[in-house]
């Protein structure tokens, strides 16, 4: 019962911190006059102090000695921290330049880059269904392009972006929102000389109390996702987290289109359908393949059981004894066992 209801709150988590992702295009707009760099360099200011409060509360300095005694980890956190920073500030830009649904496009085929990068870069081998998707994922980035006029480089920045930063974050191993203090402090100087600069320039629009708030508030939009998705990660399966990812670039997409009244002609439309496809044979592919990896692990665990309780059995037989009919005594009399009890 317990573990239903940990898995429940984990579900509920990831949801709500995919949800509140698939949300915040409607929260940059606010942040106007602001331009897409001034925002970002709030956004990382403001991020390591709220994370900082989180990990003061939680308590959870374990981490920090071995990341400053191991130099490779830290220059993995630079390089994480420098990808990251190429995402948030692409996208930024892409919402506040009316490309929402571009931008929802490249978290849509974020998984298929991501794919293509482990068989490129990790030497990966893909089972067919994922050869389909990714070669179905192609074809729709072939499609765009024609509809777009242009290859869709703000969808295929995001996705590559963050395809990289996953991929470092996997080498340097740390808990979101331990990664994401690490990532920060190292944003955290030159987006405040960049404040800073702006400042002295007389250019920079941190003036009334309103819009002061809303910059302040770009530390809670970014830590507070990612503290529910951490409280999702330890209680529900990987294959639930995939399904749930792609909650945000729906919602994206959704308000690209009704909110903010983008446009959609035929070949976008077409497009998205075959990214679409790819991702739902990518999806069946992970689940089938998930539901062979427990059912082998059942079978080998059965198997070990009936090995065990052989074993067992042979030593419960004394050397020399009788096992006819007639033998008498407490040995002849047991049961023998049949198979594995459940």
């Amino acid at each position: 019962m317990k573990g239903t209801s940990e898995q429940r709150t984990g579900v509920l988590n990831g949801a709500a911190a995919y949800v509140l992702w698939g949300l915040v295009p409607m929260f940059w707009p606010l942040l106007k006059p602001s331009g897409a760099m001034e925002i970002l360099a709030h956004r990382m200011v403001w991020s390591l102090g709220v994370v900082l409060i989180a990990l003061l509360v939680m308590r959870r300095w374990a981490w920090l000695g071995e990341l400053l005694r191991t130099p490779r980890k830290l220059g993995l956190v630079a390089i994480a921290a420098s990808v990251i920073s190429v995402n948030w500030g692409g996208y930024i830009w892409a919402v506040n330049n009316g490309q929402v649904v571009e931008a929802s496009l490249g978290y849509f085929i974020n998984p298929l880059v991501t794919i293509a990068m482990g068989v490129l870069l990790l030497g990966e081998r893909l089972r067919p269904a994922q050869w389909a998707a990714v070669g179905t994922g192609a074809v729709a980035v072939l499609v765009l392009a024609i509809g777009y006029g242009k290859p869709p480089w703000i969808s295929l920045m995001l996705a590559f972006s963050f395809a990289t930063y996953g991929l470092v974050k996997k080498k340097v191993n740390l808990g979101g929102l331990e990664s994401l203090a690490a990532e920060t402090a190292v944003q955290f100087l030159p987006a405040l000389a960049y404040l800073v600069f702006l400042a002295a320039r007389g250019e920079s629009t941190f003036g009334s109390p309103a819009h002061g708030v809303l910059l302040a508030s770009t530390g809670l939009i970014t830590a507070i996702p990612l503290i529910l998705f951490g409280a999702a990660a330890i209680r529900v399966p990987l294959s639930t987290l995939g399904l749930l990812q792609y909650l945000a670039p729906v919602f994206q997409f959704g308000l690209g289109i009704l909110y903010f009244h983008e446009a959609m002609p035929p070949e976008r439309w077409a497009g998205f359908a075959l990214v679409w496809l790819a991702l739902t044979l990518l999806t069946w592919d992970a689940l089938r393949n998930a539901h062979r990896t427990r059912a082998r692990a059942v079978q080998l665990t059965t198997e070990a059981r009936e090995r065990e309780q052989a074993r067992a059995q042979v030593r419960g037989h004394r050397p020399g004894q009788a096992t006819g009919p007639d033998t008498a005594g407490p040995a002849a009399s047991e049961p023998t066992p049949t198979g594995p009890t459940i």
